[in-house]
C-alpha cells in the first residue's frame, strides 16, 4: 500500500517513544500502568513497526532514462510515471559510460515513493545499467524482425520511386520500405493533397515507411519550388553561407525540417558532402563549394541540427564525386590516388558520421584506386572501406539504381541482386515490381543468405526506430 512520504518524518519519532516506553519500567507514580508486553503488542505499535520494516527494506525500479546529472538521473519507469532520483556524485560518476540517456536502469532504493512529486527523497542504494541505448535499439529491432516474412524483409530494403497512380494498393503489393518522391509529385498537388496521400500509403504498410524528397537547396528543389509550399525555393548552401554564414545554415535545416516533417516525409536526402571548388565540375553547384575542412563543418551542423528534429538524412554521393561527369547519362571514371580521398573526400563524410547521420549513399562512379571496373555503389571494395575504415554502422543506401552508368556495367545481371551483393542496405528504384522478385529468387537460389538480408534489414529498423518512424506496438 503506498504511503505518504510525509508520514516518514512522524513515524521515526512515535517509534522513538515507543520503544523507548518498551525498554524500560513503568513509571512509579503511575499505579494502573500496563505492562510492558501488552504496550510493545498493541495494534497501534504494530502498524508503526510495520511502516518502520517498510521504509528499511530495499526495493526495485526499472524503465529507461530520459536525462542524467552530476548526481541526479530522471527514468521514464516502466509504470509510466517519471520520477528524479539522486544518486550521488560517485555514483554517477563510476557509471558515466553507460549512464547515458536512452539506457535501460534498475534503480534499487529504500524508503517511499511519492507520485505526487517528481523529485524522490528515496535513498538511492544502487543502480544497473541493464542495456545501453543500442543495445535497447538492437532488442527492439530484432523483436520487429521477428514478424517479418522474406518477402516482408526484402521489401524493406527498396526505396521505391513513389507510384502515380494507386500508391495505396502498390504499397499493399510490395511493402516497401519507403518511397522517393521527385517535384512532379507536387506539382499540381496541394499541401493537404501529399498529406493525405502520405497517410493512405502509411495506413496500407506492414511497418511505417521512409518518404524521402532530395530538398537539398539551390538547383535541387523538389518541394519548396512550388509556391504552394513555400514562398521562395530554398537557396543553395552556397550562397546561405555567403549570406549570413552557420546562423543561416542553422536556420535554413530548421526551416525544412519543419515544411517536410508538416506533410509527412521523414527523410531529406542531403546534404551533399562533396568536396569541389571548381566552377565547372557537374557537383559544383549542389556542393558547398568550398575545401574539405568548411565542407565537413556544413555537413556537421546540418546533420546535427537534422537528427535534434528527428528528420531522416543521407550523406551522399561516398565516395566523394570529384569533377566526374554526370553518372544519370553515363559512366564516369575517377583516376584520382587513394590519398586524394584520405586527405580531402573522406573528411565531410567522416564528420556526418561522427555527427550521427543514420544513411550514406554511394555514387556510381568508377574509382580506379578501390576498384577498376565496377561502380562505386556495386562494389564489395568500396562498401568495405566505408564501414571498417570509416566505421559507419547505418544503412548505405545505393543512388538511384535508373541511372545509365548502372546499366552500362550489370549486363544481363539485375543491379538490385548485384547491389546486395556489394553491401548495400536499400536500392534506391523505380523497377521494385521486377528487382523484389529477383532479390528473393537470389535467397532461394543460394546466391544471397537470409542472414545476409536480416543484417541489412535490422540497420533498417534502427534507423526507422531512431527517427521515431516506427514504434513499440506498430
Amino acid at each position: 500500500m503506498k504511503k505518504s512520504i510525509r508520514r516518514v518524518f512522524p513515524l521515526f519519532t512515535a517509534l522513538f517513544f515507543i520503544l523507548n516506553a518498551c525498554s524500560t519500567s513503568a513509571a512509579p507514580q503511575i499505579e494502573a500502568s500496563p505492562p510492558v508486553s501488552e504496550a510493545c503488542s498493541s495494534p497501534a505499535a504494530a502498524d508503526i513497526e510495520a511502516d518502520y520494516a517498510v521504509i528499511k527494506q530495499t526495493y526495485t525500479i526499472s524503465g529507461v532514462v530520459d536525462a542524467v546529472t552530476p548526481r541526479t538521473v530522471t527514468l521514464a519507469c516502466d509504470d509510466g510515471v517519471h520520477r528524479c532520483f539522486d544518486c550521488g556524485l560517485e555514483l554517477i560518476e563510476s557509471k558515466k559510460d553507460t549512464l547515458v540517456p536512452g539506457s535501460r536502469v534498475t534503480i534499487e532504493y529504500s524508503g517511499l515513493l511519492d507520485d505526487g512529486e517528481s523529485f524522490q527523497s528515496a535513498d538511492v542504494v544502487g543502480v544497473t545499467v541493464d542495456a545501453s541505448p543500442y543495445e535497447l535499439l538492437m532488442m527492439r529491432a530484432n523483436a520487429f524482425l521477428e514478424t517479418l516474412t522474406l518477402p516482408e524483409k526484402v521489401g524493406q530494403m527498396f526505396l521505391v520511386h513513389y507510384p502515380a497512380a494507386d500508391a495505396p494498393q502498390y504499397t499493399l503489393e510490395l511493402q516497401p520500405g519507403g518511397y522517393i518522391l521527385f517535384g512532379s509529385d507536387f506539382r499540381d498537388k496541394t499541401p493537404e493533397d501529399i498529406t493525405a496521400a502520405i497517410q493512405s500509403c502509411q495506413q496500407n504498410a506492414v511497418l511505417p515507411m521512409l518518404i524521402g524528397v532530395d530538398e537539398e537547396g539551390g538547383t535541387v528543389n523538389r518541394v519548396s519550388r512550388y509556391p504552394q509550399y513555400r514562398a521562395q525555393p530554398f537557396s543553395s548552401p552556397q550562397r546561405l553561407y555567403e549570406e549570413d554564414g552557420w546562423y543561416a545554415v542553422i536556420n535554413d535545416t530548421l526551416d525544412k525540417a519543419a515544411l517536410l516533417k508538416a506533410l509527412g516525409i521523414n527523410l531529406n536526402l542531403a546534404p551533399v558532402c562533396d568536396v569541389s571548388t571548381d566552377p565547372s565540375n557537374f557537383i559544383y553547384k549542389r556542393a558547398f563549394g568550398a575545401d574539405a575542412g568548411l565542407t565537413a563543418q556544413f555537413v556537421r551542423i546540418v546533420v546535427e541540427t537534422m537528427v535534434r528534429e528527428q528528420l531522416g538524412c543521407v550523406l551522399k554521393h561516398f565516395p566523394g564525386y570529384g569533377n566526374n561527369a554526370d553518372t544519370h547519362t553515363g559512366s564516369a571514371y575517377d583516376a584520382r590516388p587513394y590519398e586524394t580521398f584520405l586527405g580531402s573526400d573522406f573528411i565531410p563524410f567522416e564528420a556526418g558520421i561522427g555527427a550521427g547521420a543514420g544513411a550514406v549513399m554511394v555514387s556510381h562512379n568508377i574509382v580506379a584506386c578501390m576498384e577498376e571496373t565496377a561502380p562505386a555503389s556495386l562494389s564489395a571494395e568500396v562498401h568495405r572501406i566505408l564501414r571498417e575504415e570509416l566505421g559507419f554502422d547505418g544503412v548505405v543506401i545505393t543512388d538511384d539504381v535508373n541511372m545509365r552508368a548502372v546499366w552500362d556495367y550489370s549486363g544481363g545481371d539485375d543491379p538490385a541482386v548485384l547491389a546486395v551483393l556489394a553491401g548495400n542496405d536499400m536500392i534506391c528504384t523505380p523497377y521494385p515490381q521486377e528487382q523484389i522478385p529477383a532479390v528473393l529468387d537470389a535467397v532461394e537460389n543460394g546466391l544471397v543468405t537470409e542472414e545476409r538480408i536480416d543484417a541489412s534489414v535490422l540497420r533498417i529498423l534502427i534507423w526507422k526506430l531512431r527517427l521515431g518512424i516506427i514504434e513499440d506496438g506498430d
